[in-house]
């Protein structure tokens, strides 16, 4: 007998009732703040009401893919986004991979242990370190490059624009690497052993194993994390790059979200930064769609 609606929110009411606080906490904090959203519609004054505002349709958009500071954040974030993202996955199913055949488990322990310990850094102290490290004076990567004879006299990494992007890129491994890693071994966990078993049989060394039984066991999450990652596209970061930029690389180094901040803040525009910050979103989340769109197509894992 088919259940009415009342029937299934009666029998599954203590559910409904646990996850309340969760849907209320979402609404209040992720929904409600969309009414600032008409800021980008309007030439926004806080001294005036919601109702006295000026209405301006489409002016900031039509502003800000205009602009030139805007279109080159833009592609700044892309880049660094996409170089984040490009070497978070290889490094993280890489390190997965290895982790997974370290035959002592103390020593893999451990191992793992070390490697997601930089995540519970915050970017103040890591970039800190980074600055440490590529400075002129008794930083350890000229000091080494200088001993190595591969440079003749240190590199002033963090006033050149051509290195920022890769330091960025290095630094987000470095800091997420071993954390990204916890849910590849956890699906690595769940593959069948007598798959591995009935490999060895047949000859199988380590590397075909990882290749005909790891990575394609894997082969779900790792298309989830996929799709996740192309839905941030467009945050590629905010503390690091604001706090290790100068004059010299403010070119390559400032992103959507410094530009939301500087016009936002500092300039008490908050329509524009609202503009840029609502298109950062809306592109978000139109990505993941799009993403989950063409898992469903080829017959892939999908998000949803």
């Amino acid at each position: 007998m088919k259940q009415t609606f009342l029937t299934r929110v009666s029998n599954d009411r203590q559910l409904i009732f646990m996850s309340l606080p969760i849907v209320l906490y979402v609404v209040l904090f992720s929904y409600v703040p969309l009414w600032g959203w008409t800021m980008a519609f309007q030439n926004y004054k806080p001294s005036l009401s919601f109702l006295s505002q000026e209405w301006v349709g489409l002016r900031w958009f039509k502003f800000i893919f205009s602009d030139p500071g805007f279109l080159r954040v833009l592609r700044n974030t892309l880049a660094m986004s996409i170089i984040n993202m490009t070497l978070g996955f290889i490094t993280a199913i890489g390190f997965a991979l290895l982790l997974n055949e370290l035959k002592s488990t103390g020593f893999k322990r451990i191992v793992q242990t070390i490697s997601y310990l930089p995540h519970f850094l915050s970017w103040i102290i890591v970039t800190g370190l980074v600055a440490s490290m590529l400075a002129v004076e008794n930083g350890a990567i000229n000091d080494l490059l200088v001993w190595l004879k591969i440079i003749d006299e240190p590199i002033l990494f963090l006033s050149e624009p051509n290195y920022f992007w890769g330091i960025v890129g290095f630094t987000y491994v470095w800091k997420e690497m071993g954390w990204n890693t916890i849910i590849y071994l956890a699906a690595i966990a769940g593959i069948n052993p007598d798959l591995y078993e009935a490999a060895e049989i047949d000859g199988c060394n380590r590397f075909k194993k990882m290749w005909h039984i790891t990575l394609p066991g894997i082969k779900a999450t790792i298309i989830i994390m996929l799709i996740m990652s192309i839905g941030r596209i467009l945050d590629a970061g905010f503390e690091m790059q604001y706090l290790l930029r100068n004059g010299l690389i403010v070119d390559v180094a400032e992103t959507i979200d410094i530009y939301v901040l500087k016009y936002g803040i500092q300039s008490f525009n908050y329509s524009l930064a609202t503009t840029a910050g609502m298109f950062k979103n809306v592109v978000n989340v139109s990505l993941i769609f799009i993403a989950n769109w063409i898992a469903r197509r080829t017959g892939e894992e999908r998000l949803i």
